[in-house]
């Protein structure tokens, strides 16, 4: 960033398969349109770093059957998922959880968004991601899927298939995810603001934009 530019760092912690980081994501963009409003001068810089809700699941993942009854038990994951939706609806995101065929590692799916962000675009990838399998039903336990997933965020589909056939990305990743177990996050969406103020959870606009402005105003940049 400019030194001489107002700016803003967010860093987001999260996981692909997370609908409270799908909505949390929602709602940090709607805080960010309303920043660029207010202040259309602040140059933004949004970087993603890997969560696992789920380290121990296989790479190829298990029946989501299985894993909501495992989690959840049947009668409530329903009532769960009927509010997510609910609120999913409030931001645009049309939940089709019933589409959903197995629940995956999400190792390979961290690989790409930090492949994406060396490049300069995580966020076409994230995104990309959430919609294939939070919305279209789409499989982030098949290697061929991402890439296909990938390809939709604007990769080169077979540059995705090799960096997903090696482990390339994977100790970066690895590492980013001890350190923030480390760090003490035990719960997704996590957003850090200029390295500063944290906010757990996914909140609504007028509360990120408050730890936005507590940010800058501790680095001195607003």
């Amino acid at each position: 960033m400019d030194s001489s530019v107002p700016s803003l760092a967010v860093d987001v912690v999260s996981d692909v398969v997370c609908p409270w980081c799908y909505i949390g994501k929602r709602k940090l963009e709607r805080a960010l349109e309303e920043l660029a409003r207010r202040e259309p001068g602040v140059e933004v810089v949004v970087r993603w770093h890997p969560f696992e809700l789920n380290p121990d699941l296989p790479t190829e993942g298990i029946p989501r059957r299985d894993y909501l009854r495992a989690k959840f038990g049947s009668d409530s994951a329903a009532e769960i998922y009927a509010r997510v939706r609910a609120v999913g609806e409030g931001v645009g995101i049309d939940f089709a959880f019933e589409r959903i065929a197995r629940q995956p590692n999400t190792r390979d799916a961290h690989r790409l968004v930090a492949w994406a962000q060396e490049g300069g675009d995580g966020e076409a990838m994230v995104e990309a991601l959430f919609r294939a399998y939070f919305v279209d039903g789409r499989s982030l336990a098949d290697r061929g899927a991402l890439a296909a997933i990938a390809e939709v965020a604007g990769a080169e589909r077979a540059a995705a298939q090799a960096l997903l056939d090696s482990d390339r990305f994977g100790a970066p990743v690895d590492a980013e995810l001890r350190e923030a177990r480390g760090a003490g996050i035990g719960a997704v969406p996590f957003f850090i603001f200029n390295g500063r103020t944290a906010v757990s959870g996914a909140h609504d606009p007028p509360t990120l934009l408050d730890a936005m402005a507590a940010a800058r105003d501790a680095s001195g940049a607003a």
